[in-house]
């Protein structure tokens, strides 16, 4: 398995977190409200394309926007290799953090 990058496995997980599909905005707004940080729509962007021509995405086009002219809103959703992928890095996580305990940190 081909690590993730922090940047990516955070958009995954905040996809995962949006009950498994959600357009850039959505992810976007999810980020920013979990990390207390001002995440860039490149910032999200990159990593959700990198991740769909990985196959751990896939996307597809939701209905046009009500404004004239609107545009269809891309929506990204995790595939399984995509929950293969989070699962494995929680494991390594996991494995990692459990020998440290609290006096590590203080």
């Amino acid at each position: 398995m081909k690590l993730l990058t922090r940047q990516e496995e955070l958009v995954l997980v905040a996809v995962l977190n949006l009950g498994g599909s959600a357009p850039l905005l959505e992810v976007r707004k999810y980020l920013t409200g979990s990390t207390g940080k001002d995440w860039s729509i490149s910032s999200i962007y990159v990593p959700l394309d990198r991740m769909e021509k990985a196959g751990l995405l896939s996307t597809s086009v939701g209905a046009p926007e009500s404004r004239r002219g609107g545009k269809g809103v891309k929506i990204y959703k995790i595939t399984k290799d995509g929950l293969q992928a989070l699962k494995e890095l929680k494991s390594i996580h996991d494995t990692l953090w459990d020998g440290l305990d609290e006096m590590a940190f203080e």
